[in-house]
């Protein structure tokens, strides 16, 4: 309180005392009008003063209302009044404080002027003062005072000195402070501009933004911000220059002073004694120094005032710039509104386009899975058409080499018809009788022959057939086992989008209860207004209730002033009883407090209740990533996710408990609340008198009221905005309708692009069927070739066979017969040509054999090795025929061709294993590499929430971050999602590149480009280096966050140490504040009432401050978890401390805290509408990836159907074709079977991909689901969070709503009490005399109460003024917050105002004396005494002032801080905002593209699958048509296919049995390479030789056979012994001297035995066991059939090789050929097999039979070699009819 408001407030005290008197003597004369009328009055008197007292009532309310006008009229005069007293009293301490150091001055310059010389004689002349003093005159006495003035002087200047000197380091001070302010304004200007690019930047990209959305207003709008923008800074740069320009001065002012400090330091020892002598005479002058240095400091003042005048400019202009960007920011979160709900729609929009592209991706993925079908056929065909190609060089060559073999042959058969030409007419004699018996005998056994073959190759047949039925039963259960698989993986897909589905119901639902809990809140603020109305209404009516009562009373003042005395001690006595119950007071206001305090607490355990609900959620989180960590598999994924869907429950429940415990806890708050109030009610019940409490409540009232006021206005805003956003919303569905317009007709396009390439696959089909059977055409013919062929050789070998048999039977039976004729000659040759044909067929189909045994069965191989073994027994048996003496180098060439071609087989094989290895490890490197992609996108993804979670973190401890690292981080978020973008753009075109390859190659078996491996390899290394990189990003962003946390640990360390430097300065503030009061308190003691009623004020205000404050905390806690403590604390401090500025300050932290708190909100929004953008396009993705799924899926059965069909078609032509000849279609069948299997190989490794396809979209479905559930989490807790909110809210209305009742029961019971008031009065009236006493004393006692209630009434309206002017303070410190700087000034100045208050005394005393010229000397001593206390009291007022000053610049500094932290703050936000607009600009565009490809895709496809479809329907219909013909067919296909099935599961083990056969065949090689050396070796060795059974033989030959043809034996052994022609003619021309009448005689001459020799059958393990019973039977029959004669043992194992240059090199065959056995060699072998032409691989044993078990192949050659089987019984009967003899009989 100031002295002014002490004074008028005792003016005041006056005239109410003055008014009590004046209604005392009032009430006495009414007393004795009473008296009067009891003894005198009738009742018409009576009633004339019963008129009179109610007109004196109705006068005395008009006075009222008139005195209340003239109060405020005088209350604005006394203000007016003291604002300039205050301006006198400032402006009088300012020409003092000149005076002052005007003085000062003076003295500095005498100090300067004196030396260091004066101080011996200062002390002489003090010395001899003093003796002077000592003597007794009374000069002498006079000269001792003199002496003491000038010491008391002396010390007075050096105080001043001293004062001058803190007064020149406080302005050092503030030229420091000064310099501060310049830098940060300079910072502030870094900062303006920095703000003013980013804004021009957000500028340019709205200005793209609204170009694009052709959006006029807001063109418009754009411009003028930037060109104000552009103004702002131009006037903060003049103001920059203006200011820098002063500090400038000021700097040059300073230094000037400091040079002024040195001089006067320097002089001080030098001038102190040379003073004492010129003091009397230089007074004055010092009195005037002083002035002009007050003058000077006022200068430096003002200029310091006009600093801080353009600091507040500087600081307006900021606050200007801050609603600039708070606008911007406004307008930024309005278009991010709009484009939410633009999303919304688009989202509608693609909801209904999805559904399109799924029926339009199933039919596209149906047409291209065709498409790959049909290229995969036409793979085939090109490969069968190589192959045929190949197979017609092959033929082309064989033909040449055949060629030359004939010229051969010819130069041969010229040479042996000059040979035969001697012997022709010997040969035509025995011709004609060998004939005669042959034709009979070779017509059996040609067809006993035939027969048998046909019926083992039926045999053979019905087997193959057998067992591909058994494969294809296989595959078409593995088919099923696919199938089933399939429909459960999609049975779970959609158990996954009903839960998606739900889980979207349910957001649903909740953002339908928020928008409820919105309305009702809205209505609920529209009753509370319409209440606070009528409230006002009602407090207006009992306002001028009041005014009326005041007027009367004011009429009644004017009577009588006699009992003022009286009533002066009664107003002492009510106010020591209003103490007594001010104390009660504030003992209420502790308990109140208190119950605070516990409420508080409650509401902390509830905090920590939801923080402990929030750590069981993260633990559930954690585990749900475990689980799906562990959760590989479909099957054990949908368990898991159910139980996670249980612990959801679960987690539900709990959360509704604690919430149902939180509302329990609000109910007992609440509860509490009222019990508080009725306490407050009983409280005013019980005391009656204390009226000032209602007036504070509608104060409070009136102040909820305005704040009420401004939310509404706040609401309206935000409704005008969301009017604004849905404007611009049905602009954007326009624009977005027309995209569509042209979407669509970009489809229509496309579609007829996609029929243009329909008709020209077309096209290319029909050439490409034309080309397939114009092979076909050309095949069979060949085939029919080659079965004339056939049927030739057949012809021509049982010409020979005959001949043979004819041949040995006649040496047998004793026809000696020696001549051959020319045409048997001519016949054997053409029998030996077209046997090389046959040997070169045969080694080309062992060649397309070979090729097909790596994809075939162990089954197939062993049948197929044995049909090589049968052909190439054939092959030996040819050989045999041929190895005589003039055809060896014949069999030799064709065993070298044999050997090349078998080695150009090898070598083809080798090369195709290679091929399919490098295909297999292309294969699994691209899984890699798939595996790799999918584990750094999932490593990414992890990343990113990683990101979020530090950067949610980093937004709670947002006041603790800086600028760069935010920074850092954004940018590497960003470069991590172009990365994932380009990532998975390079995944989606691997797959592009995978089907191309899979559908689109043509270069035989492996079917991908070598340029397509290359381009994948390359991708792959690319891959491998963005890997790299994104792991040198993730370090980095690891190592950023550490250091950010470092960082967040320095600054809360440095947070601490500034707590205590702020608790240690409010310790010294409170201590100064101590001392000032008790300084105030010595001068008045009035004051110190007044003190403790605004102290009380301020402590209730201040109450009712932290109330406010711990609302708007627990509000934001709700927000954000963690609350900023540290400003709490500070702000606590502060204003527990001081009243008024700590308060501002406060309130000013709290502002800045609501206004980081909106901005964290809005950052947290933008944020969630990135993610929920996110997620969308996930949703997208996820949807699109499902529905090619079961879109291929669908495909891939109807393909499955498609392709049976075909194959159905192919096997009834083959069966049309195989129709005439049974073989050739058993040989067709076995072809078919084998292009089957191939296909369905094929078919496989396209299900295997497809399953690895399926498992990679599992995982990634799973990893979406994830992210799904987690978002859900969080939503929820959002929800939950807002909920908490919208429960506060809640309570505050109901807590408005009691007030409100307890306001209207208040004037409710007024009223009540005015109505009995009137009742009484109208009693009063009717009744009688003696009532009329009674109503009198009621009149008295209404005065008294009338005159408290006016004491009452002038104490609260003296509060209620108090409190106007605080209220007022208040709000123009809310208005200016960052005006501090004026706020030091008026402390200063009220610190001036005391000083002068002070000083004023010390002039009236002045004033008293009158002649200054007669009583100089007590001048000078009252002037000492001034300047002693002045000076003292300068120093404290200017030690506490400085005190002050550094409080309250360190508290600006933290303001400062503060203030920076949130610009910084500020600038993030906007950058983020920049940001999520670039990412909501690149996001909308890679929509639309999205969008519009789809549109294109589907329209093409859907038109394109239209036409195929009718296409499709007339194809079928025909198909159908054909498959009813051939319906029998089919039957047979899916035998095959059955068989097929099988085959595919045996075909993993087959593959590794043939791997390890390959290794054994590896070893048996080597094997055959030694026993080939070997063989070289006796081959070289017997080439000279004879061979003992050889020669053995022929002697015996020789004696069996007649004498009419033993020279032909004779002839035979020379040729074998190696004797000329000419030798064995002169030989055998001899007569019986010769050669064969000694060998006769030697051997006895007689005739031999004419049987056949004939050797048992040797039976081996293993022609036992292949052999069938029947066959056994008949071999049996056949041995007991034949003659008793012991025939010669030659065995296999006895016989020595024949004929070793021409069968050297036929073991040099692979082993598949000569190591297979059969039951059919053994069983289809003639039983004429002469022993001469026995085989080299008959002769020789590979390898001993060691073991009879073991794989076929393994098996050794002995026991498949041939062996000496007996004639048969009759020539005429064969097997098969022995047996059906033995069955008829």
């Amino acid at each position: 309180m100031d002295f002014g408001d002490i004074i008028w407030s005792q003016q005041e005290i006056n005239r109410l005392s003055n008014e009590v008197s004046r209604l005392e003597s009032e009430v006495d004369h009414w007393k004795q009008i009473a008296v009067s009328s009891k003894v005198q009055g009738t009742n018409d008197a009576e009633q004339s003063e019963i008129c009179k007292l109610q007109n004196v009532v109705k006068e005395l309310k008009q006075n009222l209302s008139q005195e209340i006008d003239e109060h405020q009229h005088e209350l604005s005069v006394l203000q007016d009044a003291h604002r300039q007293k205050l301006v006198e009293l400032s402006r009088r301490h300012r020409e003092e404080l000149r005076e002052y150091e005007e003085r000062i001055e003076e003295l500095e310059n005498r100090l300067q002027q004196d030396g260091v010389s004066t101080d011996a004689m200062d002390d002489s002349k003090i010395t001899e003062q003093k003796r002077k003093a000592q003597s007794p005159d009374g000069g002498q006495v006079e000269e001792l005072r003199v002496v003491k003035d000038l010491e008391d002087e002396i010390r007075k200047l050096n105080h001043q000195l001293s004062s001058a000197k803190a007064e020149n380091k406080n302005l050092l001070k503030e030229q420091e402070f000064a310099k501060l302010e310049k830098i940060q304004i300079a910072q502030d200007y870094e900062k303006l501009k920095s703000d003013f690019d980013a804004l021009q930047r957000s500028v340019a990209e709205q200005d793209a933004l609204l170009e694009e959305q052709k959006q006029p207003q807001s063109k418009t709008s754009l411009p003028q911000d930037v060109v104000s923008l552009q103004q702002a800074l131009l006037e903060a740069e003049n103001e920059i220059a203006r200011l820098s320009s002063l500090n400038q001065g000021l700097e040059k002012e300073l230094t000037s002073a400091q040079h002024k400090h040195e001089n006067i330091l320097s002089s001080n020892t030098e001038d102190q004694n040379s003073e004492i002598n010129q003091l009397r005479q230089d007074l004055e002058r010092k009195e005037h120094e002083l002035d002009e240095s007050i003058a000077e400091r006022e200068t430096l003042i003002a200029e310091l005032e006009e600093l801080d005048k353009q600091n507040q400019e500087a600081t307006q202009h900021m606050i200007t710039l801050k609603e600039q960007l708070s606008k911007q920011h406004t307008e930024t979160d309005s278009i991010i509104k709009q484009l939410k709900l633009d999303i919304d729609c688009e989202r509608k929009k693609v909801s209904e386009l999805e559904t399109e592209k799924v029926k339009a991706i199933k039919e596209l993925d149906s047409q291209k899975e065709k498409l790959s079908h049909c290229s995969y056929a036409l793979n085939d065909l090109h490969i069968t058409k190589q192959q045929l190609q190949d197979n017609i060089k092959d033929l082309q060559e064989q033909l040449r080499k055949a060629h030359e073999c004939n010229s051969q042959s010819k130069k041969e058969i010229e040479e042996l018809q000059q040979r035969l030409k001697e012997r022709e007419e010997e040969l035509c004699v025995s011709l004609s009788k060998l004939t005669e018996k042959s034709n009979e005998e070779s017509n059996h056994t040609c067809q006993d022959l035939i027969l048998k073959d046909r019926e083992v190759e039926i045999a053979k047949l019905q087997n193959d057939v057998s067992e591909n039925k058994r494969i294809n039963e296989d595959l078409q259960k593995s088919l099923s086992n696919l199938r089933i698989e399939n429909g459960k993986l999609m049975a779970a897909i959609e158990e996954l989008k009903q839960e998606l589905s739900d889980a979207i119901s349910e957001k649903k639902k909740v953002h339908l209860e928020k928008d409820t809990l919105v309305e009702a809140l809205k209505m609920e603020k529209r009753q509370l207004e319409s209440e606070l109305n009528e409230t006002e209404k009602r407090l207006l009516e009992q306002a001028r209730n009041y005014e009326k009562t005041i007027e009367d009373l004011s009429k009644a003042r004017s009577m009588d002033t006699s009992a003022l005395q009286l009533e002066h001690e009664r107003l002492v006595k009510l106010h020591q009883e209003k103490d007594f119950k001010l104390a009660e007071l504030k003992k209420t206001i502790e308990q109140m407090e208190l119950d605070h305090q516990e409420t508080k607490e409650m509401l902390t355990t509830s905090l920590g209740g939801q923080k402990q609900l929030t750590d069981l959620i993260k633990e559930k989180e954690v585990f749900i990533e475990k689980y799906k960590n562990q959760a590989l598999q479909a099957k054990q994924e949908l368990e898991e996710y159910m139980k996670v869907s249980k612990k959801q429950d679960v987690l539900k429940q709990n959360l509704e408990e604690k919430d149902r415990s939180l509302a329990v806890m609000k109910e007992e708050n609440n509860h509490l609340k009222e019990e508080i109030e009725r306490l407050k009610d009983q409280q005013s019940r019980s005391t009656p008198v204390v009226e000032p409490k209602t007036l504070d409540i509608i104060i409070e009232l009136e102040s909820e009221v305005t704040q009420l006021k401004v939310i509404k206005n706040n609401l309206e805003e935000e409704i005008k905005v969301h009017k604004k956003t849905i404007e611009d919303q049905n602009q954007a569905t326009v624009k977005l309708q027309q995209s569509l317009q042209e979407q669509r007709k970009e489809i229509d396009e496309s579609k007829l692009q996609c029929q243009q390439m329909n008709v020209t696959h077309e096209r290319l089909f029909l050439e490409k069927d034309e080309e397939i059977k114009n092979l076909q055409k050309t095949i069979e013919q060949i085939k029919t070739q080659l079965h004339k062929e056939r049927q030739i050789i057949q012809t021509d070998a049982s010409d020979l066979f005959q001949e043979t048999k004819v041949q040995t039977l006649n040496g047998e039976n004793g026809n000696e017969k020696h001549d051959l004729s020319k045409a048997e000659i001519e016949r054997l040759v053409k029998g030996i040509k077209e046997r090389e044909m046959e040997i070169k067929l045969l080694n080309e189909k062992n060649v397309s054999l070979s090729q097909q045994i790596d994809q075939l069965s162990k089954d197939e191989v062993g049948k197929l090795t044995r049909i090589i073994q049968e052909k190439d027994l054939e092959i030996q048996a040819l050989n045999a025929r041929v190895s005589s003496a003039s055809y060896r180098q014949d069999v030799l060439s064709l065993q070298q061709q044999l050997q090349a071609y078998v080695l150009e087989r090898e070598q083809v094989l080798a090369v195709l294993s290679e091929k399919t290895r490098e295909n297999s490890q292309l294969k699994t490197e691209y899984r890699n590499i798939m595996d790799m992609v999918a584990a750094k996108e999932a490593a990414l993804v992890r990343l990113q929430e990683e990101n979020r979670r530090l950067s949610n973190r980093s937004e709670n401890s947002s006041q603790d971050m800086s600028r760069e690292t935010i920074q850092n981080l954004s940018r590497i978020i960003r470069e991590k999602d172009i990365e994932i973008d380009a990532l998975s753009q390079k995944c989606q075109t691997l797959l592009t590149v995978l089907q191309t390859s899979s559908t689109g190659a043509d270069n035989g078996a492996g079917g991908v480009n070598s340029n397509q491996f290359e381009e994948l390899l390359q991708e792959r290394d690319k891959l491998k280096q963005q890997v790299k990189k994104m792991e040198e990003w993730k370090q980095q962003v690891i190592t950023t966050v550490q250091n950010m946390q470092h960082e967040s640990a320095h600054l809360q360390e440095e947070l601490h140490r500034l707590q205590a430097q702020i608790s240690v300065e409010s310790d010294s503030t409170s201590r100064l504040q101590v001392d000032y009061n008790g300084l105030i308190q010595s001068y008045e003691q009035n004051e110190k009432k007044l003190k403790s009623f605004s102290q009380e004020l301020a402590q209730v205000q201040h109450s009712i401050g932290q109330l406010y404050s711990t609302k708007d905390l627990l509000l934001s806690k709700l927000d954000l978890v963690t609350p900023s403590v540290a400003t709490a604390a500070t702000v606590s401090q502060l204003s527990g401390v001081q009243c008024s500025p700590p308060e501002a300050l406060s309130e000013e932290s709290k502002l800045l805290q609501n206004e980081l708190e909106q901005l964290k909100k809005k950052l947290q929004e933008k944020d969630s509408t990135i993610r929920i953008l996110q997620e969308n396009n996930q949703r997208l993705s996820d949807s699109v990836a499902t529905a090619s799924e079961i879109e291929r899926k669908s495909q891939e059965g109807t393909e499955s159907e498609m392709r049976q069909i075909k194959e159905k078609h192919d096997v009834l032509q083959k069966s049309l074709r195989e129709k005439d000849i049974l073989i050739k279609s058993k040989s067709d069948q076995l072809l078919s079977v084998s292009e089957n299997l191939s296909n369905k190989e094929n078919e496989n490794e396209l299900l295997k991909q497809a399953v690895t396809n399926l498992k990679e979209r599992n995982l990634i479905l799973e990893m979406d689901i994830r992210k799904l559930k987690e978002e859900n989490e969080k939503i929820v807790a959002r929800c939950r969070e807002k909920e908490t909110e919208f429960r506060a809210l809640q309570e505050t209305n109901m807590q408005f709503s009691m007030m409100l009742k307890e306001k209207e029961f208040e004037s409710h019971s007024m009223k009540e009490k005015a109505l009995a008031f009137e009742k009484l009065l109208k009693d009063k009236e009717q009744g009688k005399t003696g009532e009329l006493n009674q109503l009198l004393n009621e009149v008295k006692s209404m005065q008294e109460k009338a005159v408290t209630f006016q004491q009452e009434r002038d104490q609260v309206m003296v509060a209620l003024k108090q409190k106007q002017m605080e209220s007022s303070a208040l709000q123009s410190e809310v208005q200016h917050l960052h005006e501090k700087e004026q706020r030091l000034n008026q402390e200063l100045e009220r610190l001036r105002n005391h000083l002068l208050e002070m000083e004023d005394s010390y002039t009236r005393e002045a004033l008293a004396a009158e002649d200054r010229e007669v009583k100089l000397r007590k001048k000078v001593l009252i002037l000492e005494e001034k300047l002693a206390s002045s000076s003292t009291a300068v120093e404290n007022a200017s030690h506490q002032a400085s005190l002050q000053v550094e409080s309250l610049q360190e508290q600006l500094n933290l303001v400062s801080k503060q203030r920076d932290e949130t610009m910084l703050q500020l600038t993030i936000s906007q950058d983020q905002v920049k940001q999520y607009a670039l990412s909501l600009a690149n996001l909308q565009m890679v929509l639309e593209q999205f969008q519009q490809e789809e549109k294109a895709m589907y329209s093409a496809e859907l038109e394109r699958h239209q036409k195929q479809s009718a296409e499709w329907k007339k194809k079928a219909e025909n198909l159908e048509e054909k498959v009813v013909s051939l319906q029998e067919s089919l039957e047979e296909a899916n035998a095959a296919l059955d068989a097929a099935s099988r085959l595919t599961e045996q075909l993993d083990i087959k593959e590794e049995q043939i791997e390890e056969l390959k290794k054994e065949g590896e070893v048996r090689r080597e094997m055959l390479e030694d026993m080939q050396n070997k063989l070289m070796n006796l081959m070289n060795s017997t080439e000279g030789k004879v061979d003992k059974l050889l020669m053995r033989n022929l002697f015996i030959g020789h004696f069996h056979t007649p004498k009419n043809k033993r020279l032909e034996v004779l002839r035979l052994m020379g040729s074998i012994l190696g004797l000329k022609k000419e030798e064995l003619d002169q030989l055998l021309s001899e007569e019986q001297r010769g050669v064969t009448r000694w060998v006769t005689g030697w051997l006895g001459g007689g005739a031999g035995s004419k049987s056949v020799p004939s050797t048992p059958l040797r039976p081996t393990h293993q022609n036992i066991f292949n052999s069938s019973f029947s066959e056994l039977f008949v071999k049996f029959l056949e041995t007991e059939s034949s003659p008793s004669l012991p025939p010669p043992k030659l065995s296999v194992h006895h016989m020595k090789p024949l004929g070793a240059a021409g069968t050297g090199k036929t073991s040099s065959t692979p082993p598949n050929s000569q190591m297979q056995d059969s039951p059919v060699s053994g069983v289809g072998r003639r039983p004429d097999a002469n022993p001469f032409l026995a085989p080299r691989s008959a002769a020789v044993p590979l390898i001993t039979p060691a073991s009879s078990s073991g794989h076929l192949l393994m098996k050794p050659i002995s026991d498949a070699l041939p062996t000496f089987t007996p004639l048969p019984v009759s020539p005429d009967a064969s097997a098969g009819a022995v047996l059906k003899d033995l069955l008829k009989q």
